[in-house]
């Protein structure tokens, strides 16, 4: 059975028993700054669990698309997902375990036909420091359930999950009780941690059984519902909310009850087709399919690094259906992380090409049932992800390359002989995004050294190669990593900061009138600005002058012309183009020579310049957007500008024309 199926059958079977189906939320909730993304479906509804009226009334259901980035480095195995939709329903103070529990058993059985014989449950033993009794009604109700469709269901009384694996099934057991760490919700973990104040209580897991012989028991352990082997697969959660933690610690029941459910649709629906491997399901085997198609391998050959790929792809498109954009901020950087990750994997078998505009229409397909309500920018998506692959591509093999110099004990510029003792011509900067890596040990040490957290650095600022893409080929190719490069990584990196923050005290300025956040924001706007003159205008155009406030910039520049509005359109378009690509901002000191003919930084004052100078670079180091000497200080990537618009284009004087901006 397909999973659009599966979704389909289960809401109609919760309207069927009188639940109002509600709209899914959005991966990324707004005015919710506890988390990034929505992880569960119970996330959006927990102001009507803790006792709000909803709407629609006291029964609801819904499909909810979900993300849990904390499962990215378990995604490769046959179950983990970053991405995965949660079939729920809740009732709000209505029924409580009898009906719960019968309506998801008569689903799972009749409904998607699942073997009922091949269903285990657990329940919550019980906690007696805080008085908290075993759920025996779960587990009877469990028992007449089971009879009733002719299976014998002895009850296990197993304590912790370690206990589990030491002592294993017992012939005829299928109901398992255990402790606060498997059976028991609330906001804070387990009965200890609970939150004075919150409703909580015992839940029920609804476990299926895919064969004794996928347990690893060496690796294991002996097989029982809770353990981390292959046998067992939980797919579904029913939540008892029937307690609420006092102010002196201890738990009282509450007069209005709630049920919380939830069932992983991926899960499910591996059930159906008798797969514990969830990547071969509807949602995931197209895409795979493609992969194997474009790569011309297999998949049993090649199961990481497809799943990985399918399961960050399909990530990324509904964070991209939904409206979000690439970034190194918060959720645009965990949807820049997962499509990095996915073109590094897609590397791996042998696509060094793109490849997205094949695989993101399967994933579109797949989802087309979701609802417009959260899929708000599907037109757009493919357009996003594309864009985003191609300006990965232009440094990934850059940085892949500079990884593994540095891996073969050589820096970037082994080619230039030994290092000399004097300072470099470059000054020591691009060998060094961070004043820390000038202090770094010769050449003739490198070789014996660990890829310390510094040089991770230069290699995210110099080359666009994210910090734990670094780590991650590092640990896959064997590569050492020193023992603390996360605190150097993160050493370096507050000095840039710090540097970039102190930069306006020297003595090139760039026209600011203060240097708050927006007057930052505007001079880096002022430095995209003059590059798109000379890309689209006149390779000619120099800045004439300056002067950049909290409310615009202004900016003068040699032109013999006034520009015409299709001119000053496409200038608008170029400079929000470059800030919807959220480009990076770097700067490093060099040598006035070095930064002149070799970068061929574009400058004012030649002749006025010290001998050592700063230089911020926009883009790709290689091939960058702007590359200008400025004091700073700037915005760290280009994305946290805000929309570019032209007011007014004017002369200043003879041969000087005027552009006046704001940023809205």
């Amino acid at each position: 059975m397909d999973a659009n199926t599966i979704r389909n059958k289960f809401l109609n079977f919760q309207k069927k028993h009188g639940h109002a189906q509600i709209q899914p939320a959005p991966l990324v909730l707004e005015g919710d700054p506890t988390t990034l993304f929505t992880g569960s479906g119970m996330q959006p509804l927990l102001p009507f669990l803790l006792g709000k009226d909803h709407p629609l009334g006291t029964r609801l259901c819904d499909s909810q698309p979900c993300m849990r980035m904390q499962d990215i480095d378990d995604v490769g195995d046959p179950r983990h997902t970053t991405v995965f939709e949660m079939l729920g329903n809740w009732s709000l103070g209505d029924y409580f375990k009898e009906e719960q529990i019968r309506h998801f058993f008569e689903f799972l059985t009749r409904e998607v036909g699942l073997d009922p014989s091949r269903i285990y449950v657990t329940c919550f033993i019980g906690n007696e420091k805080y008085g908290i009794p075993k759920d025996t009604e779960a587990g009877e109700i469990w028992q007449k359930v089971f009879k009733e469709a002719g299976i014998e269901a002895k009850i296990a009384e197993i304590g912790t999950a370690k206990d589990g694996d030491k002592r294993g099934i017992k012939p005829g057991e299928r109901i398992f009780f255990y402790d606060d760490h498997e059976n028991w919700w609330s906001r804070g973990g387990g009965c200890e941690t609970t939150p004075i104040g919150d409703p909580c209580g015992p839940d029920s897991e609804v476990f299926y059984d895919f064969g004794e012989d996928k347990q690893d028991v060496e690796k294991y352990g002996l097989a029982h519902p809770a353990s981390d082997g292959a046998r067992f697969m939980e797919i579904g959660n029913q939540v008892f909310m029937q307690y609420r933690r006092m102010p002196d610690g201890s738990f009282e029941e509450l007069d209005k009850k709630n049920v919380d459910f939830g069932a992983g649709l991926e899960r499910i629906t591996a059930a159906s087709i008798d797969s514990f491997d969830v990547f071969k399901i509807s949602l995931m085997k197209p895409i795979i399919e493609k992969l194997e198609e474009i790569s011309g391998k297999s998949y049993d050959n090649n199961t990481d690094e497809m799943r990985v790929i399918a399961d960050h792809i399909r990530g990324a498109y509904l964070l991209a259906a939904q409206g979000l954009v690439p970034s190194n901020k918060t959720q645009g950087y965990a949807m820049r992380r997962l499509l990095r990750r996915a073109i590094l994997r897609a590397l791996d078998l042998g696509i060094s090409s793109n490849f997205l505009a094949e695989i993101v229409p399967i994933v579109a397909e797949n989802y087309k049932e979701l609802p417009d309500s959260i899929l708000t920018h599907r037109e757009v998506a493919l357009e996003v992800m594309l864009r985003e692959e191609s300006a990965f591509r232009k440094t990934l093999n850059r940085g892949l390359k500079e990884l593994h110099k540095l891996a073969r004990g050589l820096s970037t510029e082994s080619h230039l002989g030994p290092r000399p003792s004097g300072p470099s011509p470059r000054a020591d900067g691009a060998n060094s995004r961070a004043a820390a890596l000038r202090n770094a040990p010769s050449r003739d040490s490198v070789a014996t050294r660990a890829l310390t957290g510094y040089d991770l650095f230069k290699l995210q600022d110099t080359y666009g190669f994210p910090m734990e893409l670094s780590v991650e080929e590092c640990y896959r190719e064997g590569i050492e990593l020193a023992p603390d490069y996360q605190k150097e990584f993160e050493e370096a990196l507050k000095e840039q900061r710090e540097r970039s923050q102190t930069a306006s005290k020297g003595m090139f300025k760039g026209g600011l009138e203060d240097h708050g956040e927006q007057t930052i924001k505007y001079h880096t706007a002022t430095h995209l600005l003059l590059a798109a003159l000379q890309k689209l205008v006149s390779p000619d155009i120099m800045q004439k002058g300056s002067n950049t406030t909290a409310e615009r910039l202004r900016f003068d520049f040699n032109l013999d012309h006034k520009m015409t509005d299709e001119e000053k359109k496409k200038v608008e378009d170029q400079v929000n183009e470059w800030i919807s690509a959220d480009l990076p901002v770097v700067f490093d000191e060099y040598d006035k020579e070095y930064a002149r003919k070799t970068l061929k930084a574009h400058g004012q004052f030649w002749d006025k310049y010290p001998e050592k100078l700063k230089v911020y670079t926009i883009g790709d180091f290689e091939n960058p957007v702007s590359r200008e000497v400025c004091g700073g200080p700037h915005v760290e990537h280009t994305g946290a500008i805000g929309h570019f618009k032209i007011k007014k284009e004017e002369s200043s004087s003879a041969g000087v024309r005027r552009i006046k901006a704001v940023i809205e």
